[in-house]
C-alpha cells in the first residue's frame, strides 16, 4: 500500500509542479517521476531549512510539490544549456 499511495502522492505533486512551473512539464509518467523525485528531495531540505509544513497526506503533497518545482527548475536550466 505505500508504493500506491507514494506514486498517488507523486502524480499529484507532479502534476501541481508541471501546472506551476509552466513549460516545465514532461507529459504525466515524467510528472509522476519528477513528483516522487521531488518529494524525495523536499524531504531531504526542508528540515535541513528548518521548515515544518504539518501532518498528513496534505504535508506530503505540499512538500512533494516544493521538491517537484525545484527538480523541474533545475531540469529546465539544465535542458536550456
Amino acid at each position: 500500500m505505500g508504493i500506491i499511495a507514494a506514486l498517488v502522492i507523486g502524480a499529484i505533486a507532479g502534476w501541481l509542479a508541471g501546472q506551476i512551473v509552466r513549460g516545465a512539464g514532461f507529459g504525466l509518467i515524467g510528472n509522476i517521476v519528477i513528483g516522487i523525485i521531488g518529494a524525495l528531495v523536499a524531504s531531504w531540505l526542508l528540515p535541513q531549512l528548518g521548515i515544518s509544513l504539518g501532518s498528513g497526506v496534505i504535508r506530503d503533497i505540499i512538500n512533494g510539490t516544493i521538491g517537484a518545482m525545484i527538480v523541474l527548475v533545475i531540469l529546465s536550466l539544465i535542458k536550456r544549456a
